[in-house]
Parts: C-alpha cells; structure tokens; sequence
C-alpha cells in the first residue's frame, strides 16, 4: 500500500503521549498515528446499505441477563438445537 505525506497541527500534551505509547510498545510514532487516523477514518465512514439489511423475528421481549448467559453457555457446550442461533 502507498503512503501519502501530509502534515497536521497537533497538541503538545497529546504528542507527548504518542511519543510515550511508542516508546512503550516498541513501534514509531507514525505507526500510532497512522492507526488513529484509520480510525477516526472507519468511525466516519458512511456506508452505502445499512449494517443488518434482514429483520430477525424474535420472541417479541428483551431476553433477562440469565437467558442470555445460560444461551451463550448452551452454544458454548454445543447444546444449542440445530437451526437456531443459541
């Protein structure tokens, strides 16, 4: 992938901490910086369809902490029956 230079203006403080973060994880500023911006790039992005294009039928109720917890489980163990989603 090629790269374009550009120069921004950016905070002191907020340099410091980029410069730290490098240090501490043993990679470049620009690398640290090359992530924000794809970041702040994909938070912005707009997509042309929606995320979920298909509705879902549900048991018409927001399930309880516990049902959830015990589906997860029972997908986890493979407990799940065949054709549905846990």
């Amino acid at each position: 992938m090629s790269m374009k230079r550009t120069n921004v203006y950016a905070d002191p403080e907020d340099l410091a901490i980029i410069k730290e973060a490098a240090r501490r994880r043993g990679i470049s500023e620009a690398e640290i910086i090359r992530q924000g911006i794809h970041l702040a790039a994909m938070a912005n992005r707009v997509w042309d369809e929606p995320l979920f294009s298909r509705t879902f039928e549900g048991r018409g109720r927001t399930p309880s902490k516990a049902e959830v917890r015990d589906a997860v489980a029972d997908a986890a163990r493979g407990d799940a029956a065949p054709g549905t989603t846990a």
